[in-house]
């Protein structure tokens, strides 16, 4: 289900930044059908279990996710996302594409 305040959030930005938050959005909802989507911390939240949820963030020069801690079986596909300064988030670039089936494969092993 679609939430009104992730959809003000999304419209906050710029055409090809909504683009590409509106792709992590479908994404959620076409590999977790029933994921209640929501704002928590003042970002995008997905529950993907009980009490469990995925984030993501847009900023200036990329989009934050969060967290992707725990997940050793992805450890090689998502070393060349990890943030510098940060544990458990993944930067997605703006000036690259958008990762979307290793995000599929963060979702569903979460879920797990």
């Amino acid at each position: 289900m679609y939430d009104e305040a992730v959809t003000q959030y999304i419209s906050g930005f710029e055409p090809d930044i909504r683009e590409r938050l509106n792709a992590l959005r479908a994404l959620f909802h076409e590999t977790l059908p029933d994921t209640e989507e929501s704002i928590r911390y003042q970002m995008p939240a997905f529950m993907i279990g009980p009490k469990r949820y995925l984030y993501f963030a847009a900023y200036k020069k990329h989009i934050g996710f969060y967290p992707v801690y725990g997940m050793v079986a992805l450890a090689p596909e998502i070393e060349q996302y990890k943030a510098k300064k940060a544990k458990d988030t993944l930067h997605f670039m703006h000036d690259q594409p958008l990762p979307l089936e290793l995000v599929r494969q963060i979702i569903r092993y979460k879920t797990k």
